[in-house]
């Protein structure tokens, strides 16, 4: 009889998620790439236009962006991320925006007309760690259930139990066994009453 169990676990063609170290190389290289256009990027738009409005667009199309790359390259899916992971990711981002923006916010309270220099080191700064806790958020959340498909399933197995022989006892024997008398007290023989059946 063949094993239904196999000794190597299947694999379905997906690449294997990468641990935590690779995933946050590639998170900083993806993410601080993108970060780095991006200050760069609202510092150019702010020139047009009210700073907040400038970061508010530049971070909304430089998370669609990155949360592309993360779900195809640095949580190692592979694949297109879903609606589900991009208002997921959204919302991480509105939480790292709301931080740049209180960090130039105290800046701006701090220093009445600072540098471009100085706003580019608080906002790096302020981006760098929400960018932490983004990764976080993303790794154990939001793109968690695509490394939990890579994991090998466990199919239950059900064994039969053996079944005993039925053996066949002819009716005479029967009806003798049941008829026999028992033992009660010392040296009486009477037929039981439980045992008497017909």
């Amino acid at each position: 009889m063949k094993s239904q169990l196999s000794s190597k676990p299947s694999t379905t063609g997906a690449a294997a998620a990468p641990g935590p170290l690779a995933s946050f190389a590639r998170f900083v290289l993806c993410g601080g790439g993108v970060g780095l256009l991006s200050s760069g990027a609202v510092a150019l738009l702010a020139v047009a236009m009210p700073w907040v409005l400038a970061n508010a667009l530049i971070t909304v199309a430089s998370t669609i962006l990155c949360t592309e790359l993360h779900a195809r390259f640095t949580f190692g899916g592979g694949k297109r991320a879903g609606w589900r992971q991009h208002w997921q990711s959204a919302g991480s981002a509105t939480a790292a925006y709301v931080v740049t923006c209180v960090a130039m916010f105290v800046l701006h309270l701090v220093q009445s007309s600072p540098g471009m220099l100085t706003e580019q080191i608080v906002y790096l700064s302020a981006s760098g760690l929400a960018g932490i806790g983004r990764f976080l958020v993303l790794r154990l959340y939001v793109f968690a259930a695509g490394r939990s498909k890579n994991k090998v399933s466990v199919v239950p197995v059900t064994l039969a139990k053996p079944v005993a022989p039925e053996v066949q006892v002819p009716s005479t024997v029967r009806r003798t066994i049941l008829r026999a008398p028992a033992v009660r007290g010392i040296g009486g023989l009477r037929t039981s009453p439980q045992l008497a059946v017909s």
